[in-house]
């Protein structure tokens, strides 16, 4: 399944709107478990820090996390990138509205080829690397940007099911991944290979989060992939899956999960 279109299908509903852009930014940190997962980690990087703060959210897409962070965190200063103009002009168009332009900045960039100076205090990468073929590449601009002490916060499918590839060789739920999902020793051997010592390393979507998963994504997305009307459907479809669904999420950001479909990782360059 393309998971994109349908994705972009929703930035193309709030796009130049204020309030549905706060509403929709808002569902994204409520569905998405990995949100649960990353906020808790800029939290823990965040909390100690004395002093401003500069951030680069390096694959902002929507750019909830940017403005997440520079909304709850009001010592950081973010610069976002993406590789696609469309979700740059709608989060900075946004961001204007918010009146946080003074805060966040916004510019087209290969992670690739990073071309952002630096030096920052914190590299934040959520669902990026998988579509990235060039991992270590990335890896190595991540630790060029970061100044001694700094951190990297990635978010990332795991090899235990990730992108929600089936125990029998099913092909990935996204179509759009070039990898299904990372190992912890090979992200960890990338990320050491680049300079950095892993502080960290979480899985997230364990038993509890795979059913919420399912429930509160999968299902809906496989509907709206099909026809957006389906859309429609929607409200009256989490009026019934949604409370249960968060209490899913909940346990799983509580448990101590052995495995999982999904990374958090939190390094710093030495």
């Amino acid at each position: 399944m393309d998971y994109d279109p349908v994705k972009d299908k929703f930035g193309a509903l709030v796009d130049g709107k204020y309030w549905p852009t706060r509403i929709f930014f808002a569902l994204l940190h409520v569905f998405f478990l990995r949100a649960w997962y990353v906020r808790r980690a800029l939290h823990s990087v965040l909390k100690p820090k004395i002093g401003s703060v500069r951030m680069l959210d390096a694959g902002t897409g929507f750019g909830q996390y940017a403005y997440w962070t520079a909304k709850n965190y009001k010592k950081v200063r973010v610069h976002a990138v993406d590789i696609k103009q469309i979700y740059l002009d709608r989060a900075k168009a946004f961001t204007e509205q918010a009146g946080m332009d003074t805060r966040i900045t916004y510019s087209i960039d290969d992670l690739t080829k990073l071309s952002a100076s630096g030096p920052y205090d914190l590299v934040l990468s959520v669902d990026v690397m998988e579509h990235i073929e060039e991992d270590e590449k990335v890896f190595r601009n991540f630790y060029k940007v970061l100044r001694a002490g700094g951190s990297v916060i990635i978010n990332t499918p795991s090899d235990q099911g990730g992108s929600d590839v089936g125990s029998e060789g099913e092909a990935s739920f996204i179509g759009e991944h070039v990898r299904d999902g990372y190992g912890v020793e090979e992200i960890t051997g990338k990320l050491e290979r680049a300079g950095f010592v892993v502080d960290d390393v979480s899985f997230a979507y364990g038993v509890f989060g795979s059913i919420a998963w399912k429930l509160s994504i999968k299902w809906p997305m496989l509907l709206l992939n099909r026809s957006f009307l389906f859309v429609l459907f929607l409200p009256f479809y989490y009026l019934f899956t949604l409370p249960a669904s968060l209490i899913l999420n909940a346990m799983d950001v509580s448990s101590k999960n052995d495995t999982g479909t999904g990374l958090t990782v939190v390094a710093h360059r030495p």
